[in-house]
């Protein structure tokens, strides 16, 4: 029998396992639509293309298999923020997005562009199918590159020719691989000699600090870095803007590896005498590993799973290439075999110095009176939390907003708090993904309660994409930090500009609650700190998507203000 590439390329993602589609239906698009709806793979039509790829992404972070965002020729613009969040995570997305006939290519085809080209720095492999029988064999090689090695998106381009044209439906069946079934991506064992060397300098390390990056994320190795750090007794810290790797309540967790959102981090670097980062890059996030932010006597250490990452590490003193559990399966040899001698001083101090953090932020929340009554950005999201249950969701988004939440996170962390887990923007501080991340992690967790912190300018960013929420039943809480502009730049702008003023920042009194009320949904408008609490408890009994629409008053927040200085600095760069 023929059937369309369409079909063909949904039956390759079936072969690999794929779970779940995101779209924006097209007519590019129904080929494919018509393959998914045989293969029965549930098929998520959403209201934008870029909500599209942020469900995706969503949905792959939380699952950590691979999804796919389908999209028309003239959807591909549209596609590429989500590409660029994906790839600033290293979530392997497949995006498969139409193109220009290739009979007519290079003559102005059909809605023709050079996608490929586009696509590729923000992927880490982007391709043109070339023939309709070779579709598993790209179907393969996509699904292969985004989850081996360094983890990331990838983008196929299938010509619309393609996509309608019909193939023998056993195609590619007479050639290797002959199985095309889902594996497990190969990963790194480290070389015997490299690995020793490596423990041989953690073992006589007094402070030693662990940093932990997505990599150990994608590599499932989380328990592990919590069980090494229980027994060897080292504070872990998680590398900003990427997937928490341990709650803040498990008590080896000190919070991000970030000076300015979390101070006591900067004492535990400038005293440690050994830096182990396990899966990250040193990038602007840690100041590509130069002093002050760790010091030139510290012995810094990353351990990666991929070359790619590797040679993103150039600049530490020693590189080890392992995946991540097989590195911590080292170090808790070292424990058993009694090679580890450390005591627990030095993990008691960094407990010691966060409990004092803890207290220090609480005490400098200003008073209602000194706001106006209105609320401080920092106990709207503390308030938000304890309304919150142990396996809830919660999700962050926007600037100021992010950097506060992050903030509360770890104070509530500290007093106890559980959470099921924690969604927010990854490396490029992508405003409006949080809705998207809000609704992906509902579908995987629907017996939890998913709650949303974002700020007003995130939600205009990406608010349309909670029609989702509604058309899927998928009901999801929004908490929208309403200041009433963009805060975060207003506060940057006041800090340069010679007036000391903002400009071109500020949003109209929106009615946000209203506008989930007129979607079917459930809206409450905050104005005082004794109403958010039982607002938030309404709004998840509700059973409905629901805003609360909390007024608070701007201030500026610690990275922005330490990074900041009048006239000479304008961003946290």
């Amino acid at each position: 029998m023929s059937v369309r590439g369409g079909a063909l390329l949904a039956r390759a993602f079936h072969d690999k396992g794929v779970k779940q589609v995101f779209t924006l239906s097209g007519g590019f698009c129904n080929p494919a639509l018509e393959g998914f709806m045989e293969c029965q793979i549930p098929v998520i039509n959403a209201p934008h293309e870029q909500v599209a790829g942020h469900l995706a992404d969503g949905y792959t972070r939380v699952t950590r298999e691979p999804t796919v965002c389908l999209v028309g020729p003239e959807g591909f613009a549209n596609a590429l923020p989500a590409m660029m969040e994906a790839w600033g995570e290293r979530s392997p997305v497949i995006f498969v997005t139409g193109s220009s006939t290739l009979k007519r290519k290079g003559a102005g085809g059909f809605k023709e562009i050079d996608d490929v080209a586009i696509a590729a720095p923000l992927t880490k492999h982007s391709i043109e199918v070339t023939h309709g029988e070779r579709i598993p064999e790209f179907v393969d090689r996509a699904y292969k590159i985004a989850t081996s090695g360094y983890p990331g998106p990838v983008h196929l381009s299938v010509p619309v020719d393609i996509m309608f044209s019909s193939f023998d439906e056993m195609v590619s069946r007479e050639e290797r691989p002959f199985d095309h079934s889902r594996k497990s991506p190969p990963r790194a064992w480290p070389n015997p000699d490299d690995l020793q060397r490596v423990l041989t300098i953690i073992a006589s390390a007094k402070k030693p600090v662990l940093i932990g990056g997505h990599g150990v994320w994608w590599s499932g190795a989380e328990k592990k870095l919590e069980l090494v750090a229980r027994q060897l007794s080292i504070p872990v810290f998680n590398v900003p803007y990427h997937q928490k790797l341990l709650g803040e309540d498990v008590d080896v967790y000190m919070g991000l590896a970030d000076v300015h959102q979390y101070h006591p981090s900067k004492d535990a670097l400038q005293e440690s005498d050994a830096v182990i980062m396990v899966g990250a890059r040193l990038d602007n996030q840690m100041n590509f590993g130069n002093p002050p932010f760790i010091p030139a006597s510290t012995t810094l250490i990353c351990v990666n799973g991929s070359h790619e990452e590797l040679d993103l590490n150039r600049a530490a003193d020693e590189i080890l290439l392992s995946d991540p559990g097989a590195f911590f399966d080292a170090l808790l040899a070292m424990a058993k075999d009694n090679q580890w001698t450390l005591n627990a001083d030095w993990f008691n101090e960094n407990r010691r110095r966060r409990g004092i953090w803890v207290e220090k932020m609480i005490a400098d929340i200003p008073g209602n009176a000194q706001l106006n009554g209105a609320i401080h950005p920092l106990q709207v999201a503390m308030d938000v939390q304890e309304a919150m249950g142990d396996e809830d969701w919660l999700v962050i988004d926007g600037g100021n907003t992010h950097f506060w939440s992050e903030i509360a996170v770890n104070i509530a962390g500290w007093r106890g708090q559980k959470l099921g887990n924690i969604l927010h923007p990854g490396t490029f501080s992508l405003l409006g993904v949080g809705v998207s991340f809000a609704i992906a992690a509902k579908m995987n967790h629907r017996q939890s309660n998913v709650v949303l912190i974002s700020g007003d300018g995130a939600f205009l960013s990406g608010g349309l994409s909670v029609e989702a929420a509604f058309q899927e039943n998928l009901p999801i809480v929004v908490v929208i930090d309403n200041n009433g502009g963009l805060d975060c730049i207003s506060q940057q702008q006041e800090r340069l500009f010679a007036t000391e003023t903002h400009f071109a920042t500020d949003f109209r009194d929106i009615p946000f609650h209203s506008m989930f009320e007129g979607l079917g949904g459930y809206g409450e408008l905050v104005t005082s700190r004794e109403q958010l609490i039982p607002a938030v408890q309404r709004a998840i009994a509700s059973g409905k998507t629901a805003c609360v629409n909390v007024k608070t008053k701007g201030h500026i927040s610690p990275i922005v203000l330490a990074t900041t200085d009048k006239r000479d600095k304008a961003s946290i760069e």
